[in-house]
């Protein structure tokens, strides 16, 4: 049921067979949204599609990127110290047996013209999301290779172009993956971080600068497609897909002491969805996802006031 909390949902795109996996931010008083377009969830044609909106309601397509043969997934936005808008990546090469992932990135003054493409971290480590903080890019990458599907590794780069290892061996169990870091007020940073063997259970780290070490707490829930948000007011809110029951994905709340997750709200959805962009604006919450419960996979936009 939705809550009068729930300002909007509308649906924003839906060209491409199947468009997911997105990605908001608002950049030189601009709304952009990454997503990636394919024949499927999982398909060799992946290329990402950048749309922008003036008010939020009307979209139209600002960029498509691609690269022959490669699968092109998950894109994340940020904005560079340099005012930059940064695209990160990963760039899967179906026709090879075993596939093999590179991340890749992109940077852009206007969102429309794209610069070539960076390679960066490790073949077959996906660095999943960039988050600056006072200068430096963070990204988790986790292994996609059997032999690397136990760790993720903590990356840190001065300019979004070179990444070094910066924490080895950031966390060991379960097949950690995907993650969200935001970071306090006194430099605290916090993530969210998914699991998917065991009990695939999140985990929720905390570590203080300059981030070499970490504190985990286990979450008591599984979550996919994670991404979070830390309010004005100190409120820590997320987007997840929830599996417990009925898949879908939620709004949540996130006790910043314990890792303990509340649900708050769910989103119209079912199925194959989540992987959220989320910006705050003008006493609002805006995100940015796909869901599979309506006729199509199709990307969507909400609006949230707590």
């Amino acid at each position: 049921m939705i809550l009068a909390s729930l300002v909007l949902v509308t649906r924003i795109w839906d060209s491409a067979p199947h468009n997911a996996f997105t990605d908001l931010i608002r950049f030189e008083n601009k709304w952009f949204c990454a997503f990636r377009e394919g024949a499927k969830h999982v398909s060799t044609d992946g290329a990402i599609r950048v749309i922008t909106s003036t008010d939020g309601k009307t979209w139209t397509s600002a960029a498509r990127i691609s690269l022959p043969e490669l699968d092109l997934r998950d894109p994340k936005l940020t904005i560079t110290p340099k005012g930059e808008l940064m695209l990160t990546t990963a760039a899967a090469d179906r026709p090879k047996e075993p596939v093999s992932h590179q991340s890749m990135v992109w940077f852009s003054k206007d969102g429309k013209q794209w610069g070539d493409p960076v390679k960066v971290g490790e073949l077959n480590f996906w660095l999943w999301r960039v988050q600056w903080q006072k200068g430096f890019a963070y990204s988790v990458g986790y292994g996609t290779t059997d032999r690397a599907k136990d760790f993720t590794r903590l990356y840190r780069s001065k300019d979004g172009r070179t990444f070094e290892t910066w924490v080895p061996k950031l966390f060991e169990a379960g097949y950690p993956n995907e993650s969200s870091i935001y970071f306090e007020p006194d430099g605290t940073a916090r993530m969210l971080l998914r699991r998917d063997r065991g009990t695939m259970t999140g985990q929720w780290g905390t570590s203080k600068p300059p981030y070499k070490e970490w504190t985990w707490q286990d979450m008591g829930a599984r979550i996919g497609g994670p991404h979070m948000i830390r309010l004005p007011n100190g409120r820590v809110i997320g987007v997840v897909r929830l599996y417990d029951g009925q898949t879908r994905t939620s709004i949540v709340e996130i006790d910043p002491k314990t890792g303990q997750l509340t649900e708050l709200e769910k989103l119209p959805s079912n199925g194959d969805s989540s992987y959220a962009g989320l910006v705050w604006r003008d006493g609002e919450l805006w995100i940015s996802y796909y869901s599979s419960h309506e006729e199509k996979t199709a990307i969507y936009l909400a609006r949230w006031r707590p």
